[in-house]
């Protein structure tokens, strides 16, 4: 017996499907997966939860029993994904659910910047799950949509975010394209318009192949060579070395104060 009502009528250890199976047995018709297990499925980060979220109508009656975690809801997603047997809450909902599941913003801002680098879910679709869902530990949802908003796109460039206002550093844009003419020159992280600045987070985790990285280096070379001052910094020089990384910051925005270089910038959309 895995659960109430619900055999596993083979020998050995349980599949990660034959779980998810016996989870939908378990909480019955009309019911779906959610959370970390459905971001699995759909090729977005997640958790390591061992638990399986699932969502079942909030008439119904059904508790917690042992990995399987019950979410009564009156907002029952009108769509879903089918494979088989199993529902899967869309995209959007489920990492809605996940980030209300979650105590740590970095581990938020992680899910929700990775599904939307991949491009497995639009901004919009977030906002919308925000609005409609709990208010209750809704918080840090809230403030990792406020970091896409504002063009972030990594946790790593979070943390220079908040490094940024902790330290009252001008505001730059962040993750806006860069054009000379209609020749497109790179996105940077971080792009200091009035001083022809650019800094860039070193981080291998957010490139999705070598290939990507490969492009990266390519993309720093190109801005160089129209005069960006580019700046680079490791996510953990960020986090362990925030002043000597604010100081640089502040000393080459003030070396370079003034220069007025013939590039447009669009902001990240």
């Amino acid at each position: 017996m895995i659960l109430p009502g619900v055999y596993l009528t083979s020998n050995g250890a349980s599949t990660v499907r034959q779980l998810e199976v016996a989870a939908i047995l378990y909480a019955g018709p009309g019911s779906m997966i959610t959370g970390p297990a459905a971001l699995r499925r759909f090729g977005i980060r997640a958790s390591d939860s061992r638990a399986t979220d699932v969502l079942v109508p909030a008439q119904r009656r059904r508790t917690d029993s042992g990995f399987v975690r019950v979410h009564r809801t009156k907002r029952m997603p009108s769509q879903f994904f089918i494979d088989g047997i199993l529902r899967y809450a869309p995209e959007a909902r489920a990492i809605a659910d996940t980030a209300r599941l979650l105590t740590s913003a970095r581990d938020v801002r992680a899910v929700v910047a990775d599904a939307v680098q991949r491009g497995k879910c639009v901004p919009g679709s977030l906002f919308d799950e925000l609005n409609e869902g709990p208010v209750q530990h809704s918080a840090l949802l809230r403030l990792a949509l406020d970091d896409i908003v504002a063009g972030i796109r990594s946790p790593a460039e979070a943390d220079l975010r908040i490094l940024i206002k902790r330290f009252r550093l001008p505001e730059p844009m962040f993750n806006a394209r860069l054009y000379a003419g209609s020749t497109f020159i790179g996105a940077p992280d971080c792009w200091w318009p009035d001083a022809g600045v650019a800094a860039e987070v070193d981080s291998r985790e957010w490139h999705l192949s070598p290939e990507d990285w490969e492009r990266t280096m390519s993309r720093r070379s190109r801005m160089s060579s129209h005069g960006i001052n580019v700046l680079h910094f490791t996510p953990n020089q960020i986090r362990t070395q925030p002043r000597q990384v604010a100081t640089t910051i502040r000393s080459t925005l003030k070396a370079s104060a003034g220069r007025s270089l013939p590039i447009t910038a669009v902001p990240a959309q």
